[in-house]
């Protein structure tokens, strides 16, 4: 039944010493409530939130998840379905039935959804549905302002959608989240509904708040069903010969292929729920009536930054659907060759409405897979690129589910979390400007900060330069992303950053680390995106672009207060790399058995 979902900054993880990584380094059990040695580091850069969660696990910790001494959240909502079984299977149908929606703001191919008109349908009995909006876990879980705008004016589209079918969306602020499985089920009781439905979410408050809501509603006589929803193969459903979870792209990815060929019935669209069968606007008027919910003051945004991203990113389930037509008839066929070009805008963007649930995986797959022939890795390569990409979301939830200390600030290799990091606040704030001099990074931060998006290859080269070229500590750059990012997605975010970082699954070497110049001279040849996004720069002809200040274009760089580089990369690939190495030795002494 349940998967997985994220928890947002749970704990942290920093720059430790070596000798402190794994459990063999102290004698007799290790501690796993002793914080990593630099945690207060991390605390104090910005990467914990301590308003909300401990500090920074140690790695011991981690390696307890991984030998099953910590039980997985995925499993504590497991163990709670088990133990409420027969509580649950004796709830009887009450006067209404609830869908209450998360990240999954649509009407087209939600499976919670569906099940709960299911059983309003054959109960004749009002269908329900609910939204909570959490100021607490929207500033925990770092959602962007330009996110939770898009969410608010989808929210208004949802409840125009449901009200043609008679169907109320019933909303409202809850302060403190802490409170959000009790509130839901004095609304279950209040409208007399003994059962809810919902989508999974996979973080780790999400798991652990759905696993308490199951037992309180158990106790209640209210039977709480969690569908798997937002994955096109649920996370546990693929293994690798040795039984064990991917940790490694590519063969995952072609276990998800035959997989949806063994199983074709994973890519078939739910239906949208039909008219109301029972009598709602009768029973329940007042619910039609509730007004979306106001942004938080701290999630609030400008009036010309509403009418900006309102054009950037219309809201709601029919412009995503708009969109993956359009971009299907148009530039699929295009996408493998132009997707690392930033800019030529030939990918789909439509990763905020994954992002806000107006648009599932399994329809993006569905409907990619239909305009290629019914194929998922044969045909045209542009289209194969493109379903290869959206899967790349299930393996970081997978991922998510399996390894959830990622959750809580501590990456998948978390050797890594002791490496000697730098925790400059002038360095990070030239580089969340768009300020250090490098001009094809500088491009890419400004177009986040305009336009809450940011191409996918500027990505891997701004966080391969913060963690290598700066060496500051990637947790910061993933909080800054997901803060910024209308598409912010806490698995696809933090498997980019372990990417960019080389601390993740399936990551780009150590060794490996992009130079600024090289990134900016193979995918920008024109300096087209420069100039679009760093308008110092545009006067500069020719090659002269990628680095003036070394080209002979340094006067009109200067003129127009364009910063020079803030650090040498030749040097700083240097440093990277001996940090890298000495955190991989310092691993390695530890997990030595003694002499």
């Amino acid at each position: 039944m349940p998967p997985q979902k994220r928890k947002a900054a749970n704990n942290s993880k920093g720059a430790g010493d070596a000798n402190d990584s794994h459990p063999v380094a102290k004698r007799g059990k290790p501690d796993l409530t002793r914080p990593h040695p630099h945690a207060q580091q991390t605390e104090e850069f910005g990467i914990v939130l301590r308003d909300f969660y401990p500090p920074e696990m140690n790695n011991e910790r981690c390696a307890a998840y991984n030998n099953g001494t910590l039980e997985r959240p995925i499993e504590t909502l497991q163990k709670a379905y088990e133990d409420t079984q027969e509580e649950r299977q004796a709830v009887q149908p009450g006067r209404a039935v609830v869908h209450w929606f998360k990240s999954d703001l649509r009407l087209h191919d939600n499976r919670a959804l569906q099940m709960a008109y299911q059983v309003a349908r054959e109960h004749d009995i009002p269908l329900l549905t609910l939204y909570i909006l959490s100021p607490e876990d929207l500033t925990a879980h770092l959602a962007s302002p330009a996110r939770v705008d898009l969410t608010l004016r989808t929210l208004a589209q949802l409840q125009r959608d449901l009200g043609e079918l008679d169907i109320p969306l019933y909303m409202e602020t809850r302060q403190k989240r802490s409170g959000i499985s009790q509130r839901i089920l004095d609304l279950c009781q209040e409208w007399g509904a003994n059962h809810l439905f919902t989508n999974l979410e996979y973080e780790v408050d999400e798991l652990r708040r759905d696993a308490t809501l199951i037992r309180l509603g158990a106790k209640n006589a209210i039977k709480i069903e969690a569908a798997h929803d937002s994955c096109v193969v649920t996370p546990g459903q693929l293994a690798s010969q040795q039984g064990k979870q991917y940790a490694v792209y590519t063969p995952w990815y072609r276990s998800w292929v035959a997989f949806l060929k063994d199983n074709p019935e994973c890519l078939e669209m739910i239906d949208e729920p039909g008219t109301n069968p029972g009598n709602a606007r009768k029973d329940y008027q007042s619910l039609f009536d509730c007004e979306v919910p106001s942004a938080p003051d701290n999630k609030q945004i400008s009036v010309d930054q509403r009418t900006h991203l309102r054009q950037l990113y219309p809201e709601g389930e029919h412009e995503a659907l708009r969109r993956l037509e359009a971009f299907l008839d148009d530039k699929v066929r295009q996408y493998d060759d132009g997707r690392n070009i930033p800019a030529q805008q030939n990918t789909s963007v439509l990763s905020p409405y994954f992002a806000s649930g107006s648009l599932s995986a399994r329809t993006a797959v569905a409907k990619a897979r239909q305009s290629n022939k019914n194929q998922l890795d044969r045909n045209d390569p542009g289209t194969m690129a493109w379903i290869s990409e959206v899967a790349w979301r299930d393996f970081y939830k997978h991922v998510l589910v399996h390894w959830p200390f990622i959750c809580m600030n501590k990456c998948f290799k978390p050797e890594f979390t002791n490496i000697e990091w730098e925790y400059d606040h002038d360095q990070f704030e030239a580089w969340c400007q768009g300020r250090t001099g490098f001009p094809i990074v500088d491009a890419a931060m400004r177009q986040l900060n305009q336009d809450a998006w940011m191409h996918n290859r500027s990505r891997m080269v701004v966080s391969s330069f913060l963690s290598k070229d700066l060496m500051i500590d990637w947790r910061r750059g993933e909080r800054y992303f997901m803060e910024n990012l209308v598409d912010g997605d806490f698995a696809s975010n933090h498997g980019g950053w372990g990417f960019g970082s080389s601390t993740g699954v399936d990551p780009q070497p150590y060794f490996r680390i992009f130079n600024p110049l090289r990134q900016s001279e193979r995918f920008d040849p024109d300096g087209a995106y420069i100039r679009q996004w760093v308008p110092e720069l545009r006067d500069i002809e020719g090659a002269a672009i990628h680095e003036p200040y070394n080209r002979g274009a340094g006067k009109i760089a200067q003129q127009n207060d364009y910063p020079r580089p803030i650090v040498d990369h030749a040097t700083s690939r240097n440093r990277a790399l001996d940090r890298y190495k000495k955190a991989i030795q310092g691993q390695r002494q530890a997990s030595s058995p003694p002499n």
